[in-house]
């Protein structure tokens, strides 16, 4: 796989100029020079194959020469929410939700949430995803939403239908997932409360347990996320 870059623009076939720190990345850190391979791509779901024209101190001159549509997307929505763990946990939680074709990401606030996410936290984990796509070959980003609080999350009107909570003490359902997609809500260290338990099955959320060990949260999401991207969705 050639070298990939991001960039945020609308691009097609012709000569396009990469400037900031992708630009600074592929001259400076990958040394790449005139006549080099690379892939640029924008989050739209192509790839754009082009070739290094000139290098200069802040900006390179490509030339996109074709594009191409290459499918590595799963083919469902898949949500994850979940509390965030503390320090690195967190990016190391993005990069690989990211690596699994997680489509969409939201910071769960919970009662008894230790780490609770402010804003300036999307911005981080948005460059989170771009750096893994970079490497996993993901065309489209991994959305993230900014903090949701737990009652919040439970009334969203744009949630997939098939909706699941991650909890310890519960039986394990029959798994499946709706052509809408899947949301997968993962608590903090201490778990959900009993409340917020009782509040997700009143809105219709399901209650699935991962097996007879407590998991760290981002292994949780993890391992839940891997589950549901093996199971075929069933038709209306």
């Amino acid at each position: 796989m050639a070298d990939r870059f991001f960039t945020p623009d609308a691009i097609g076939v012709g000569d396009y100029v990469l400037t900031g720190a992708e630009a600074h990345h592929l001259a400076t850190v990958r040394r790449l020079g005139p006549g080099a391979g690379v892939t640029l791509f924008n989050g739209d779901g192509h790839e754009y194959l082009a070739e290094v024209v000139s290098v200069a101190k802040k900006a390179v001159v490509l030339h996109i020469a074709s594009i191409l549509s290459i499918q590595r997307e799963l083919n469902f929505p898949l949500v994850i929410a979940s509390a965030l763990p503390k320090g690195d946990r967190a990016d190391f939680l993005i990069e690989k939700l990211t690596e699994l074709g997680v489509t969409r990401f939201i910071p769960l606030v919970a009662e008894r949430s230790v780490v609770r996410p402010k804003v300036a936290a999307v911005e981080k984990f948005k460059r989170a995803v771009i750096e893994a796509s970079k490497q996993c070959g993901r065309n489209k980003l991994m959305a993230i939403d900014p903090p949701c609080d737990w009652d919040e999350l439970l009334t969203r009107p744009n949630l997939p239908e098939s909706r699941y909570l991650l909890h310890t003490d519960s039986g394990t359902p029959q798994l499946s997932k709706s052509v809408s997609g899947v949301v997968i809500a993962i608590g903090p260290e201490g778990g959900f409360s009993t409340q917020e338990i009782e509040k997700a099955k009143g809105n219709g959320w399901q209650i699935l347990c991962l097996g007879p060990r407590v998991l760290r949260m981002e292994t949780a999401a993890l391992v839940a996320a891997t589950l549901f991207a093996a199971i075929e969705p069933r038709t209306q």
